[in-house]
C-alpha cells in the first residue's frame, strides 16, 4: 500500500500533469504576440492580415473543444489528449517552416485545433478527479498556472524573437508538445470509462449540448466566463499596439503585460483561502468589484491625458486580482452543474469563451489605440456584461444555483 507521503507525491505530479496540459494552449497561443508587431514587415502584409493569425488560433482553438468534449465523454479523456497534442505538434512544426502569412495562418489553426484538447480534457477531469472545494481549489490552482503563461509566453517569445527569429518560438511549442503527450502517456489515469451502448457520438454530443443549453445557471456561469475572457483577450491584442504607440518593442511588451497575469495569480492564491470561510457568491462579487475598479482607473488616467506604459499597466493590477477572484468559481461552476455532462460542459464553456476572446482581440483592430481610452472602453463594456450576467444569476433561488 502507498503510504500517505507516496499518495500526496502522485496527487502533487497528478496536479501538476492536469496543469501543463491546460496551460499548454495558452502558451502556445501568447507566446508569438511580440513577433507580431513585425509580421507585418516581414512577410509585406497588413496589420489586419496579421491579427487574423491570432483570431484564427482563438476560432480553432475553441471551436474543436465541441467535438473534443463529448468524444472524451464517450472515448475516454485520454485518447483525445493525446491525439490532440499530436495535432498541436504538427501545427506547430509548419509554423515554424511557414514561408508566408497565409500558411502560417492556416498552421495556426491547425496548432489551435490540437491544443482545445487539454483545456476541455483537462477541465473534465478536475471534475472527474476533484471533489467539492477541494475541485475550487484545483482550479486557483489551474488560474495561477494561466495567470503565469501571458507574460512568461511574451517574455521569452520576446527574447527568441529578438535572438533566434519568430520561428524559434514555434520550436518550442512543438518541443513542449511532445514532453506533455509523453507525460499524458504515462502519468494521467483514465478515470472516466466509456459506457457500451451509448448511441453515435454525434447524436450523443447533439443531446449533450440540448441538455446544457436548457440549464439556465450553466448559460450565465459560460456568458460570466466568456466576457471576463473577451476583456482579458481585448487587452492583449491592444496592449501591444498601445506599448507600441509609446515605444515599447517587441523584447519589453512582456513585461508591461505581466500586471494583469501577476495579480491574477495572487487573486487565485486568496481565492484558496477564501473558498472556504466565504460564499463563492460573494466573492466572485468582490472580483467584479476590482475588476470594473483597475479599467476605470485605467480610464480615468488615459483621460487625464497620461499616456505611458505604466499608466496603462499599474491600474490592471486591480483587474488581475479581480479575475483571480472570479474565475476558480466560475470555472468550476461551469463543469459542476451537470457532473456527468463535464466534458461537453467544458467543451461549450471553451468554445464560448475563446469565441469571444476572439471577438475581444478582433474588436481591438476596429478603432485606433494611441492612447489607452478606446481600449479602456471596449475592456468595460465586455466587464459589465459579465457583471450582468453574475448579477441575474445570484438573484435565482438558492436551489436554481446549486
Amino acid at each position: 500500500m502507498m503510504n500517505a507521503a507516496s499518495t500526496q507525491r502522485a496527487r502533487t505530479l497528478l496536479i501538476a500533469n492536469l496543469l501543463g496540459q491546460m496551460a499548454f494552449g495558452l502558451l502556445a497561443m501568447t507566446i508569438s504576440i511580440p513577433s507580431m508587431q513585425e509580421w507585418g514587415a516581414i512577410f509585406g502584409s497588413s496589420q489586419s492580415n496579421v491579427q487574423l493569425t491570432f483570431s484564427a488560433y482563438l476560432l480553432a482553438f475553441g471551436g474543436l473543444q465541441l467535438v473534443y468534449g463529448p468524444l472524451s465523454d464517450q472515448l475516454g479523456r485520454k485518447r483525445m489528449l493525446l491525439a490532440g497534442l499530436s495535432l498541436a505538434g504538427v501545427g506547430s512544426v509548419l509554423a515554424a517552416l511557414a514561408p508566408d502569412l497565409a500558411t502560417l495562418t492556416a498552421a495556426r489553426v491547425l496548432q489551435g485545433a490540437g491544443s482545445a484538447a487539454g483545456m476541455v480534457v483537462g477541465r473534465a477531469m478536475v471534475q472527474d478527479l476533484f471533489h467539492g472545494p477541494e475541485r475550487t481549489r484545483v482550479m486557483a490552482y489551474v488560474g495561477m498556472v494561466m495567470g503565469l503563461c501571458p507574460p512568461l509566453a511574451t517574455i521569452v517569445g520576446g527574447q527568441l524573437h529578438v535572438r533566434l527569429g519568430w520561428q524559434a518560438n514555434f520550436v518550442l511549442i512543438a518541443a513542449l508538445a511532445a514532453v506533455l503527450l509523453l507525460a499524458a502517456w504515462r502519468g494521467l489515469p483514465a478515470p472516466h470509462k466509456p459506457v457500451a451502448g451509448r448511441p453515435h457520438w454525434f447524436a450523443n454530443m447533439l443531446s449533450s449540448y440540448s441538455r446544457l443549453l436548457r440549464e439556465p445557471v450553466f448559460l450565465l456561469y459560460v456568458a460570466i466566463l466568456s466576457m471576463t475572457t473577451a476583456t482579458f483577450y481585448a487587452f492583449l491584442g491592444g496592449a501591444p499596439i498601445v506599448l507600441g504607440s509609446y515605444g515599447v518593442g517587441p523584447e519589453g511588451i512582456g513585461y508591461y503585460i505581466m500586471c494583469i497575469p501577476a495579480a491574477y495569480i495572487v487573486g487565485n492564491y486568496l481565492t484558496t483561502h477564501l473558498v472556504h470561510r466565504a460564499r463563492e457568491g460573494l466573492i466572485m462579487a468582490l472580483g467584479q468589484m476590482f475588476t470594473v475598479g483597475g479599467i476605470g482607473l485605467m480610464l480615468a488616467l488615459g483621460l487625464a491625458g497620461l499616456n505611458t506604459p505604466l499608466a496603462l499597466a499599474l491600474p490592471l493590477l486591480l483587474l488581475g486580482l479581480g479575475h483571480g477572484f472570479l474565475m476558480p468559481s466560475t470555472l468550476a461552476g461551469t463543469v459542476g452543474v451537470l457532473p456527468a455532462l463535464a466534458g461537453s460542459a467544458a467543451a461549450v464553456a471553451g468554445v464560448l469563451q475563446q469565441l469571444m476572446g476572439a471577438v475581444g482581440s478582433y474588436a481591438v483592430g476596429l478603432f485606433p489605440h494611441h492612447g489607452v481610452v478606446n481600449l479602456g472602453v471596449l475592456m468595460m463594456a465586455f466587464t459589465l456584461c459579465a457583471a450582468a450576467a453574475q448579477v441575474l444569476m445570484h438573484r435565482r433561488p438558492a436551489s436554481a444555483t446549486g
